[in-house]
Parts: structure tokens; sequence; C-alpha cells
């Protein structure tokens, strides 16, 4: 007996589609050439990476000197990138893990782009530790290695240390999950291939997978078991972040409120960074069909949501501020520190940005809308970039002793390195989008019975589209559209 979602719902899969439509849909963008979409957002993405990068070795080659730091403000610019690039890490193993254990049918479309998202930030969120050291040659220095200086060992006690547990764990397991969901999709490449070098790299990267029923499910034993240890790693990793303010005494950072207030804040940005994604997507890989209006619409649900905690966490901050009278407090939430003084700018683009913009979505038109939802996307990621800068610089512009007091100004070499890290992101994730199959295709194929458009209309007209089975197992076709997708 065929069992069909309510015709109320919309369908996530457009068109006439069958099983072998959607083979074709989904290796076009590998097997033929790019389309117009692809070279002006790569050669874009290209410009911006090569300016940060001539700004890394200016950096490098000169000294910290160049930014806009001093011995006041040690944390500025770049450990607001690090923490903003962790927090967009975060949606892609929250979307992929825990809407995979509640078996929600819309992230098939979009978590593979989610999942290469959180491993490409994560790249660039580990950039700016290492520049930020002075000299990167000496990286080897933090390791517990026994060298000629004696025995270093590195401060088991720093939160900065957790922060390379969390972070490496976490980037370990998101790119097991990724490469896993990826094995039925090379080896679908590596049989159509014509070309031997073609087919024997994605031999290898599918790791020879044969489609048997043993190999289905080993992939959902995995799958599963991934995605449970991945879940308490989205809390854990911004969690940790946090704690590199939280355990400080400074004022307006020796917060408990940080833990919860940043994975709320990772998950708000990490998924208008996905929306922002997915705009992007959906042109240069032809990918519209997949990709649609209820993908977009229940990602901005979730952005709702997570916007209205961080509202609250910010509301929570005020408060604490006013209640406790500290003028430390005061300066950093209430007076001179962000609404009225030197960084009002900032504090102001963040509360436009992140509370006012994102309420446009409680409207249905707005929420539904591919331009709106791709704009507000930009907006969020804009504002959560302002609130790091917040915490960090206005929080270090003034601290116990007046002699302490200094106002951050980022030169072009700070401004340079955040723009070519942006390039670098999308100039990986569009190399990617040639070269590995954006959409699960054998996820997407598994709903197109119950979520296609083309079957949502027969099943309306009464009209039977899934093949019998016969007392031997073997499929009885009994509809011409069933005919290709026995392949």
């Amino acid at each position: 007996m065929s069992h069909y979602e309510a015709s109320i719902r919309e369908p996530l899969i457009l068109g006439d589609k069958n099983y072998h439509d959607i083979t074709e849909d989904i290796v076009k963008p590998i097997e033929g050439k790019a389309n117009k979409h692809w070279y002006m957002a790569f050669y874009i993405s290209l410009a911006a990476m090569l300016w940060g990068f001539g700004c890394i070795f200016y950096t490098v080659g000169t000294g910290i000197g160049v930014w806009g730091l001093s011995k006041n403000i040690g944390w500025a610019w770049d450990i607001t990138n690090f923490v903003w690039w962790v927090g967009i890490g975060h949606a892609g193993t929250l979307i992929s893990a825990v809407l995979l254990l509640f078996r929600q049918k819309w992230r098939m479309a979009i978590n593979r782009s989610a999942e290469a998202m959180t491993i490409f930030a994560v790249f660039q969120a580990g950039l700016f530790p290492i520049i930020h050291m002075g000299r990167p040659w000496n990286a080897y220095w933090v390791l517990p290695i026994p060298n000629q200086f004696g025995s270093l060992w590195v401060n088991f006690n720093s939160p900065l240390l957790w922060d390379v547990f969390a972070i490496s764990t976490y980037l370990s397991v998101s790119l097991v999950f990724w490469w896993t969901g990826l094995l039925p999709d090379f080896a679908m490449i590596r049989d159509r291939a014509v070309k031997p070098f073609q087919k024997k790299i994605y031999s290898l990267l599918s790791f020879g997978w044969s489609g048997r029923a043993k190999d289905w499910q080993r992939f959902e034993e995995v799958s599963l078991v991934l995605a449970g240890l991945a879940t308490p790693l989205v809390l854990s990793v911004h969690t940790i972040v946090s704690m590199d303010f939280a355990t400080s005494i400074n004022p307006g950072w020796h917060s408990t409120i940080f833990p919860p207030y940043f994975v709320a804040g990772a998950i708000f940005s990490g998924f208008a960074m996905v929306q922002t994604l997915l705009g992007i997507m959906r042109k240069v890989t032809n990918m519209e069909d997949y990709i649609t209006r209820m993908h977009i619409e229940y990602m901005n649900i979730v952005i709702i949501l997570t916007g209205g905690i961080v509202a609250v966490a910010y509301a929570t901050e005020f408060f604490i501020a006013w209640y406790t009278g500290s003028p430390y407090e005061n300066y950093t939430y209430l007076s001179v520190g962000a609404a009225t003084g030197p960084y009002s700018w900032a504090f102001w683009s963040l509360m436009i940005f992140n509370i006012m913009i994102p309420q446009l979505l409680w409207i249905k038109k707005f929420r539904r809308s591919f331009i709106v939802s791709f704009i507000i996307s930009i907006a969020i990621n804009i504002g959560m970039w302002f609130e790091r800068f917040d915490i960090i610089a206005i929080v270090l512009s003034k601290g116990h002793l007046p002699s302490t007091w200094w106002r951050f100004e980022p030169t072009f070499v700070d401004v340079g390195i955040f723009i070519g890290t942006i390039g670098f992101f999308f100039v990986l994730f569009l190399l990617y989008a040639r070269t590995f199959p954006v959409i699960a295709q054998a996820e997407v194929k598994t709903i197109l019975k119950s979520s296609g458009e083309f079957y949502k209309k027969r099943s309306a007209q009464g009209i039977a589209t899934k093949p019998a089975i016969n007392i031997a197992g073997n499929v009885v076709i009994n509809d011409k559209s069933d005919k290709k997708d026995i392949e």
C-alpha cells in the first residue's frame, strides 16, 4: 500500500523527475561545462583570495605591527574573524546530524552544501591563530614534543588549548561524516566515467562501494553513529570558544551567559551562511528544481528561532549591566562603550543587522522569497561579525586602569586578510561544486515518490505511480514513468 504525505504539503523536488533525471541533473556540473554564473562568482572570489594572500605574506614578512593592534588590545580583528568563522562552521553539522536524527526530508537537498561549508569555514578559522603567532614558522613550539629548549608543554588549564582539541575533533568528525555521505555519489560518478584517469580517481574516492545491501546497511549505521557523535560537538565547540572569554576577569567577558549565547549565535550565523550558499548554489549548478522555496522557508524558520534566542541574550546582558551597577559593565553595554561612544557604529550595526532586519522573516512573502532571503542572510552574517567585534574590541578598549585605554582602528591589512578568507572560502566551495556532487542523489531519490511534484500530482489524481513487487521480490513496472527508474 502506497503512502503519501498530505497533498497540502508542497513538493521538495520540482518538475517531471524520475530517478534517472536526478542522476543526470546532479552529475551535470561535474561532467559538463560550468555556466556563466559559476565563472563570474569564481573570478570575483579568486581576486579577493589573492588580495588576502598578499596581505598575509606582507604580515608575515613585516610583522604583526602592520595590524591595528597595540600592547593594550592584543586581540581584535583577527580573533573576531576566528570566532566568526568557527560560528559559521556550526550549522553544517547541525543540519546534517540533528535533522538526520529527526528524519527531516528537507535536509536532503542542502546537507551536502552545509557539510562542505563546515569544513571550509574551519579551514579559514584555523588561519587566524597561526598568523597571529607572528612567527608561524615556529608553530611547532606549541606541540608537546621533546626539543632543544627542554620540555615545553602546553598549558592544559588554558581554554585556548581546549579550543584546539574541540575544533580539531569537530573537524575530524565532520570530515568523516561528509566523506561517508559522499561514497554512493563517488561510486555513481565512477560507474559513469569514460576517461580512465577520472574513473581511477573516483574509484579510489568511493572506497570500493558496490551498492550491495550490506553496504547500505553499514552506511546507515555509520551515519547514525556519526550523527550521534556530532550533535554534542555542535554544543561543545562554541561553548569552549566562549570560554576563551568567559573564564577571564575582564568586565564584559566574565559572564556565565556566554556559552549558550555563543552556541545560539553560531547556529544563527551558520544557518544564515547556508542560506547565502544556497542562493549562490542554485544558480551556479542549475539546481533550482532541488533547492526550492520550501527549503528556503524551513531555513528561515530556524533563523527566526535562533535569532530570537540571540535577542534574549542581548537583553539579558543589558539588564545585568544595569542591575549590577558596575561602571565597567555599564561602559561596555550601556554608555559610551556601545550606544554613544567611539564604537557606536559597530553597536548599532549589530542591532540593526541581527535584531531588526531578521524580523522581516515573520512576513511569509519575504520568508519564501529567494532574493529577500539571500539579502537578509548576508545582513545576518554582517551583524554576527559585528557582535564578535563588539565583544572583543569594546571590552579590551577600556580596562581597569586608564593607562590601558586604547581605541582600536583596523588597517588595510586587517581588512584585506578578512576579505581574502571570504574569497578563499568561496573559491574552495566553487571548485568543490565542480568536482563533488552538491546534492546527495541517493538520499533525494528516497523521497522522490513522496515529495516529488510529479508524483504528488499523480497521487492526487488517484493514479498508481509506485511499481509493484511480486512474490519473487522482482519489480513489476506498472507505469511508464518507472521504466527509467530501474537501472
